[in-house]
Parts: C-alpha cells; sequence; structure tokens
C-alpha cells in the first residue's frame, strides 16, 4: 500500500510530541559544587586559559615563542622554525590528537570534555562571573523571574559588560597568534588594526559571547559531532559516571538518623542536587546518557550528601557495566593495549622524527625533454635541483654528486645560495663516462652542504639516464 495513498489515514501527531519538538529550550541554572572533581577542573581550566591568555606574550630569540606567520608561511614553536614542507609533522600532530581521544575515552568516558574542551573551559568562566553578579542558582532564577527594575538592569548590564569584555579580550588573544601580540597591541592602541585582524578579533569574541553565554548546553548536546559517536568507543570496561540503582533505589526523603532499610528505601534521598549542578540538565540516575560531558560534578555533590547522612560514599561514582551488574572492571584489556600500543609508537615516532629534522630540503627532477645526450665524449643528463631553505638565516651550500665512477658536474665548484625560507631552482647538468655506466638507469645521489655548517646537509636520489646496454 503506498504510505502517500491519500485514502490511507494516519494518526495525528502527539501534543507531547510537537511540545518536545518545538518548545524553547530553557535556562539551565547549574548549582554550584565543591569537591576533588571541581577542584580538579578548575585546575585544569586555570592552567589552559593561563596558557592561552600568556603564551602569545612569551619571547623566544627576539620574537614571540608561537606565532604562526601566515604570510610569511612559518610557524614558530619556541626554537622550532616549521614550513609548509613541513606538513608531515602536523600529520603526525593529528594522528597523535586522534588516537589520544580513542585511548582515553575508551578508558575513562568523556574526559576531554568534562575537564579540556573549550567549551566547558570557556563556559565555566562564564557561569563563574555570572555567579559573582548575580549570586547563586536560586539567586538568578529569583532575578530572571523578577520584573525590569533598575537593580536588575543594573546587574544584567554589568554581567554582560564583563562578558563582551571578555570575549574581545579573548578574540584578541586568538589573533594574537597569527599577529606578534606586542604588535598587535599596539596597531589597536592606534586603531590601525587591518581588515582580517579586525574580522577575527570581533569574528571569535562573538562566537565566545554566543557559545559560552547563551548556547553553553546546546553546543555539547547538538552542535558537537563527539556526542554522537562516542559510544562506539565504549564498551563495559570503559569507566562512565554512572548511578548506583542496586544500592540507591528505592528513593526517597528521610531524617538523616533514620535507618533505610527498615523503611524499604534505598541509599538515594531524593534530593535531585546531581540534576541541579548538571551543566546539561540531565539526571544520570536515568543511566548513561549523551548529553553528559563527564564532568563529574554530580559526583562531588552526592558524596557531599552521603557524608552528611553517614552512608558510604559513591553511589554516583566513576564506574564500569562489568561492575554495576557485579562483576570485574578489567582495566588493562586489549582495546586499551592496543590503543596505548599505538599511541607510545606514534609518540616515539614523531620525537624521532623531529629530533632527525633538517632545516634544509632538496628535489631533484630529471629533464623531461631530453633523456640524455652526449657531449665531450660522454652522456651527459641535465636536472633541476630545488633547495628549500627552511633555517631562519641564509645560508651557501655546495652540491656534491655521487653514485657511478667519475660521476661530476658539468660546471664544477657551484654555490647555492638560498635566503630565509627561499626556494631556490637551479638547473644543472651532470656527465658520465659510458664504460662506467652500468646499465641504462642508473641511481645516483645529489648532496647539499652549507659552507658554514656541516649538520645542515641533505641528500636526494635521481636516476642517470644511458643508452641501453
Amino acid at each position: 500500500m503506498n504510505r502517500f495513498d491519500p485514502a490511507v489515514k494516519t494518526s495525528a501527531p502527539s501534543p507531547d510530541i510537537d511540545a518536545t519538538l518545538y518548545e524553547k529550550s530553557g535556562k539551565i541554572y547549574p548549582r554550584q559544587v565543591h569537591g576533588l572533581f571541581a577542584t580538579a577542573r578548575v585546575a585544569a581550566a586555570t592552567v589552559l586559559l593561563g596558557i592561552f591568555y600568556l603564551l602569545p606574550w612569551v619571547q623566544w630569540d627576539g620574537r614571540q615563542a608561537v606565532l604562526f606567520d601566515l604570510p610569511a608561511r612559518k610557524f614558530y614553536l619556541f626554537g622550532l622554525t616549521l614550513w609548509p614542507q613541513d606538513f608531515l609533522y602536523l600529520t603526525f600532530l593529528l594522528m597523535l590528537a586522534a588516537y589520544a581521544l580513542f585511548f582515553f575515552t575508551a578508558l575513562a568516558g568523556r574526559l576531554w570534555c568534562g575537564y579540556a574542551c573549550p567549551q566547558t573551559v570557556w563556559t565555566d568562566a562564564f557561569l563563574w562571573v555570572e555567579r559573582k553578579v548575580e549570586g547563586t542558582r536560586q539567586q538568578q532564577m529569583k532575578l530572571d523571574q523578577a520584573p525590569m527594575s533598575l537593580r536588575k538592569f543594573r546587574l544584567k548590564a554589568t554581567k554582560h559588560a564583563i562578558w563582551i569584555a571578555f570575549s574581545l579580550f579573548t578574540g584578541f588573544m586568538f589573533v594574537a597568534y597569527f599577529t606578534p601580540a606586542r604588535e598587535l597591541a599596539t596597531r589597536l592602541s592606534d586603531f590601525a588594526l587591518g581588515p582580517w585582524e579586525t574580522f577575527w578579533l570581533f569574528f571569535y569574541g562573538f562566537a565566545t559571547y554566543g557559545n559560552a553565554g547563551f548556547m553553553r548546553e546546546q553546543v555539547c548536546k547538538y552542535m558537537c559531532p563527539y556526542a554522537r559517536f562516542q559510544s562506539v568507543m565504549f564498551d563495559n570496561d570503559t569507566l562512565v559516571i554512572s548511578y548506583d540503582a542496586r544500592r540507591g533505589d528505592p528513593r526517597g526523603s528521610r531524617r538523616s538518623n533514620t535507618d533505610p532499610k527498615l523503611r524499604g528505601l534505598g541509599d538515594c534521598v531524593n534530593c535531585t542536587l546531581c540534576v541541579q549542578v548538571c551543566p546539561t540538565g540531565i539526571d544520570i540516575r536515568d543511566g548513561l546518557q549523551y548529553e553528559c560531558i563527564g564532568c563529574a560534578a554530580c559526583i562531588d555533590v552526592c558524596n557531599d550528601v552521603m557524608d552528611k547522612m553517614n552512608y558510604p560514599r559513591g553511589l554516583i561514582r566513576y564506574t564500569t557495566q562489568h561492575e554495576l551488574e557485579g562483576g570485574k572492571t578489567h582495566v588493562f584489556r586489549p582495546r586499551i593495549l592496543v590503543y596505548g600500543a599505538i599511541l607510545i609508537a606514534l609518540c616515539t615516532l614523531f620525537a624521532w622524527r623531529l629530533s632527525q629534522r633538517v632545516p634544509v630540503g632538496l628535489d631533484v627532477l630529471h629533464d623531461r625533454n631530453q633523456l640524455y645526450r652526449e657531449a665531450a665524449g660522454k652522456i651527459e643528463n641535465v636536472y633541476l635541483l630545488k633547495v628549500i631553505n627552511k633555517d631562519d638565516a641564509t645560508h651557501r651550500y655546495t652540491l656534491q654528486v655521487e653514485g657511478i665512477d667519475g660521476i661530476a658536474l658539468a660546471e664544477p665548484g657551484i654555490v647555492i645560495e638560498a635566503a630565509s625560507g627561499a626556494v631556490v631552482n637551479v638547473p644543472l647538468a651532470v656527465r658520465a663516462a659510458e664504460s662506467a655506466l652500468p646499465s641504462s638507469s642508473t641511481p645516483v645521489r645529489f648532496r647539499i652542504t652549507a659552507e658554514h655548517d656541516p649538520a645542515l646537509s641533505v641528500s636526494a636520489e635521481a636516476k642517470f639516464l644511458g643508452p641501453a646496454k
């Protein structure tokens, strides 16, 4: 039967479903919480924000320590200068980030989201400002429900003024990673910012203001793709924040001196504080949900309630599905071992590759117009050398060729001078006796060496072509 046949009657959508789909999401007022995990989050946010805001002001060898100089195509990382030709290192970093995410998610869930995600870090900073200006959760709710007054306007204006100033400063520091911070500050004070600097300062500031001030949990629940595919990295031995229903149910309020067993109750007093402190507004007692960002605020507040009731801690805790079902947790399982081994191997390879990096590159291209020619009784091949100076200083390089007995440059004594970041094209001819060629295609190696720094030396292989043998 055709499902689009007008004769087919379908039931009308449920009003509850329509209300769920189209109802405006209400504002969440996370309750402030104190405890071990709250302290860890504050420490992580302090370190991460400190790095972000202070790093552009750090100097290294007379320049900014970390700077992505796009016009000059240079990427400064303290004593290291990377060029577009060093794309391999970016690939390594992306692979490291991916496997680190896989490893830590399989081990203990959304650690990244709860402690290091920029959305979480800046949202917590905005919430801190909101609490300082408007007060506690109850005071904020009461203020929002009250009609507009001079006091309400003053508090709201103060909060948004601080948010906007903080957001614009964040945008300024973001641009400072691409334009030297001190130069940028001078341009800003002189109202001489360039168009792209102005755009990104306001764009990033607006994004910070909107995401951390208004969208908050909506970004985590609806915009972040990680919330959707995280489940593929979980298994029954992944440490996740969970409510122990076997211990906590049936729920119910009681006095602190009441034995819950005599009343047929579990340890959960149904205070709903775990819901009030949740930044995404979920009830962890309903089980693991994709909206949970792993901030562990519910653990801190539940442990505090358990202490007041003289119950054991851990009604809400980091645990595994196996443990909740009465089994044992297996931390060192195959998935963790494989992810860990790959992560260690990539870190080792990246460190080794970085230590072996030579800031000069060499590419050799054989002339395609003529495979070879005879000159002065010898076989001559023509090549184009591309010398890339990836150092911060100008260098003069000497050139050598080897691989065939008696092989030599048609013009000996070639010296190649390349400025910092320059790509120098050097056409040249190489000659060798036909009798010295073992075959019609013989590998040869070109090597360039800096005159004043023999450590700056690199080689590249090519083919020397001759008559068929």
